[in-house]
This record gives structure tokens, C-alpha cells and sequence, in this order.
């Protein structure tokens, strides 16, 4: 059973957890859970997709559970989808009705979740390779992709992290991610459900709610936790964690290192995509390098490729591709075979897009991405990644995008956009100690031949740089 902690033969013989699911300050336990998600799934069970508007609430929890009970394959939508993104979401996934609240404007039917009512019916467990789930990619260009996620590649997914995480009932996980991706509803919501550890969601992912929340395992996003770590109060009250774990984008070095001055735990930093679920990960009971993702988690093998498809030295220094495998791939992009295909080697390898270094140990590094992160200048290969991580690391900065822009020489310089911190002084000096600063930690090779000051950088709906735009 996907959902295996809400069996009802455990909860029968007495498994019941009072406080299984706390969002935003309303408790249900495992069997009003139970009962609850399949009072939904038999109003449901007819559908073959459906939309969720997925905002933090216990409805929300209740719509997904009630779905994935029935056999019913879940569309979560960002509660602050635009017109267009929504319109583009319904018509691409074929959703037939909302599942709970349904935002001004759309058309279609609305089945209504009531949280207090109670059904028993039992379902039998769908099958393995049925879908799940179709989340909408964020893209950095054209229309978002639906990623089809089968029931089976979860379950295999949230097994390996349970392993590499040594995550069991006994943790209690706390988080105040969005609910409409695969780190908050997947990983956050799904995955206690499956190990029958409690969850407590924040609402918001704000310091002093993780402070109060007295959890075992915390999910934040670099943002979430730069934030505590300039709280040194509410970081404290993390000390008593088991670990703190970070994902979604590269956790900068400066707030990796505050995390571990204050908490005494070096956060885990873990890899993973909506099409590839997670990948690689640190361990609680092994190295943890600020920058490093770690090695493969159960199941899962990796490689590096050139441009032309020749393997890449595992040396910690040499750029490549790379591509994964392993059972907890999705399906493929929902109506896009051409593009599926596009995205597997012949011997059915995924290209995740990411260029990365692998050491000796087996320890990866994600250093961008191969459409804008991967520059090639004066015969080298480089990664936008790592400059961006050095630059983190001097004072003075606060934000940084690094790019490759055309030079007849070189074929591709390498500039660096910087956003200063507000207490540093724009001096006309600051650039070229940037620039120093990149060439004594790194190779010369890789010092930005320019910083250029700006304001802001621009990020999509999704808080992600839009290099692009700058490049």
C-alpha cells in the first residue's frame, strides 16, 4: 500500500497516532484521516483526474489522500496559479472537477471534501504503474510540462530517502512548504504518511514557527533556512532536532556554516527533480560538505556525459552532464512522447539538464544547468555553480547569478550579476575584489572577467534566477 501507515489492518489492531497530520494549527489523527480521505474517495472513485487548488490546509491533505485511496490521478495547482497557468493546466491534464475549493472563475464542477465525514469502505491498492500524480514543471520557457508520476516510483522514492534518511515512526517531520511539488507534497506529506511518523505543517515557513514546532526532521528551502539562521533564537530551538535537511535549489556556503554554529547539525543537502524525485543525498551518519549533494540513494546509479556522450572523469574537478536512472523516474511528460524520448538515452538514461562534478568518493556536486550554467571559455568547461557558491562566501554579497556572455577571444566570458548586502558600500573598488576573491579559492581560470552591481536579479513565479533574462 502506497499510503502503508494508513492501513486500516494497523490502525485495527491499535497503530492509531493521535496527532498524524497537524497544518497550520488542526490536528486529525491517522484513523480520522483514514476515514475521512475515503469518504472523499467515494465521491471521487468515477473521476479520472482531478484538480486540487493546493493550499496548506487539512482539506488539502484529506483530497490527495482520498484520490490516491480511490485510484484517482491528482492535479495539485498552485494556489496562486495566473489565469493563463491555470487555464493551461486544466485544459493539458484533462481535470475533470475540483476536488475542494475551486478559485474564482473556472468552469468546472466542484466535489466538496468534508473534513468530518467518515466512511470505512475498504478499496484495493490500484496498481502500481497507475498515475499517481501529474505535476506541472516550472520551465524556464514555454508552457509548463505535466510530469506523470506512477504510484510505484513513489513508493520506491520515499523507501530510498526513508533509508538514506533513516527516517522512521519514531521522527516527527516539520515543514512549511507548499503543498503543490514534490518536496512538500511528496516528500512532506506523502512520506510521513508512508513511514507513520506525525507531521507538523508550519502554514508558513516563518523561524519562529519551525522554532515552536519541537520536530525531529525539518524540510526548508534555502530561503527558509537563511532566515532562521539570522534568528539565532529560533535557530537554537532546532539543536534538538535529529537533522535539518535542505533542497529545492544550492544552500548557500555562509548560511550552511551559521546552521551549524547555531544548531550543531550540518544541514543534509539532497538532489532531486519533479521528474526524478530524489536522487542523492548526505546521510546523517556520514560526511556532509557545504555545496555537495551527496552520493546515490537506494536504487539509483549516475553518470557523467560530454557533449558527446563520452564518459567524464570522476576527479571532483571535471564537468559533465548528468544522467540518472533508477525506479523512482516518472512515466514521461503527459501527451509529449516526442519530448520524453528527447529527455532518454538510447540505453534509457535521463537527462536531467544539470552539469555536476563527481569525486573519487562518489560525493556530487551540482554546479548548474547545461543551458545557462555551463560555460566554455578559453578551452575550459565551467561551472556556474561553484562561482556563484565562492562569491557567496564574501561578505559583502548577498546575492549572485553567474553567466557565460559572448567574447570573440574567449568564446564565452564569465560575468558575475551581484547584489550587494545593504550594509556594504558600493566602492569603487568592491568588483575587482570580487574578482580576487573567486581567483584564491578557485582556479584563475574561473575568476569572473566582470561584476556588474545590480539591484535585484530576475526570478520567475517559482523564486528561481531567470538567467536568460540576463544573459
Amino acid at each position: 500500500m502506497l499510503l502503508s501507515s494508513l492501513n486500516p489492518a494497523a490502525i485495527a489492531a491499535g497503530a492509531d497516532i493521535p496527532d498524524a497530520v497537524t497544518i497550520d494549527g488542526e490536528t486529525l489523527s491517522r484513523s480520522d484521516l483514514l476515514g475521512a480521505a475515503t469518504s472523499v474517495a467515494e465521491r471521487v472513485a468515477r473521476a479520472q483526474r482531478v484538480a486540487v487548488l493546493a493550499e496548506p490546509t487539512v482539506t488539502t491533505v484529506l483530497a490527495v489522500i482520498g484520490c490516491l485511496i480511490a485510484g484517482v490521478t491528482v492535479v495539485p495547482v498552485p494556489p496562486d496559479a495566473g489565469s493563463a497557468e491555470l487555464a493551461h493546466i486544466l485544459a493539458d491534464s484533462g481535470a475533470q472537477a475540483w476536488l475542494g475549493k475551486a478559485p474564482e472563475g473556472s468552469d468546472l464542477p466542484v466535489v466538496p471534501v468534508r473534513k468530518h465525514a467518515r466512511s470505512w469502505h475498504r478499496y484495493a491498492e490500484p496498481a502500481g504503474d497507475s498515475t499517481a500524480f501529474i505535476l506541472y514543471t516550472s520551465g524556464t520557457t514555454g508552457a509548463p510540462k505535466g510530469v506523470v508520476l506512477s504510484r510505484k516510483a513513489i513508493a520506491a522514492g520515499l523507501d530510498a530517502l526513508a533509508d538514506a534518511w533513516a527516517w522512521t515512526w519514531k521522527d516527527t517531520l516539520v515543514h512549511g512548504l507548499p503543498l503543490f511539488h514534490v518536496h512538500g507534497l511528496i516528500l512532506g506529506v506523502l512520506g510521513p504518511l508512508r513511514v507513520g511518523s506525525p507531521l507538523v505543517h508550519t502554514g508558513k515557513p516563518t523561524p519562529a514557527a519551525y522554532a515552536a514546532a519541537q520536530g525531529s526532521i525539518y524540510f526548508g528551502v534555502p530561503t527558509v533556512w537563511s532566515r532562521i539562521a539570522e534568528d539565532p533564537a529560533a535557530a537554537k530551538e532546532l539543536a534538538a532536532a535529529r537533522i535539518l535537511i535542505s533542497g529545492s535549489a544550492p544552500l548557500p556556503v555562509p548560511v550552511f556554516e551559521r546552521l551549524t554554529e547555531l544548531t550543531g547539525h550540518a544541514p543534509i543537502e539532497r538532489y532531486g527533480m519533479s521528474e526524478t524525485m530524489i536522487t542523492l543525498s548526505t546521510r546523517p551518519d556520514g560526511e556532509r560538505r557545504p555545496g555537495w549533494v551527496g552520493t546515490p540513494v537506494a536504487g539509483v546509479e549516475t553518470r557523467l556525459c560530454d557533449e558527446a556522450g563520452n564518459p567524464v572523469p570522476h576527479d571532483g574537478e571535471s564537468v559533465g552532464g548528468l544522467q540518472v536512472r533508477g525506479p523512482m523516474l516518472f512515466s514521461g511528460y503527459l501527451g509529449k512522447p516526442e519530448v520524453t524520448a528527447a529527455n532518454f538515452t538510447a540505453d534509457g538514461w535521463f537527462i536531467t539538464g544539470d552539469v555536476a562534478v563527481i569525486d573519487a568518493e562518489g560525493f556530487h556536486r551540482i554546479v548548474g544547468r547545461e543551458s545557462v550554467d555551463l560555460i566554455k571559455s578559453g578551452g575550459y568547461r565551467i561551472g556556474a555553480g561553484e562561482i556563484e557558491t565562492s562569491l557567496l562566501g564574501h561578505p559583502a554579497v548577498a546575492e549572485t547569478a553567474v553567466v557565460g556572455l559572448p567574447d570573440p577571444d574567449l568564446g564565452q566570458r564569465i560575468v558575475a550579476f551581484v547584489v550587494l548586502r545593504d550594509t556594504t558600500p558600493s566602492e569603487p573598488g568592491i568588483a575587482e575584489q570580487l574578482i580576487a576573491h573567486v581567483a584564491s579559492q578557485l582556479s584563475v581560470h574561473k575568476r569572473p572577467r566582470e561584476v556588474r552591481l545590480v539591484d535585484s536579479l530576475p526570478r520567475n513565479a517559482m523564486g528561481k534566477v531567470q538567467k536568460k533574462l540576463l544573459a
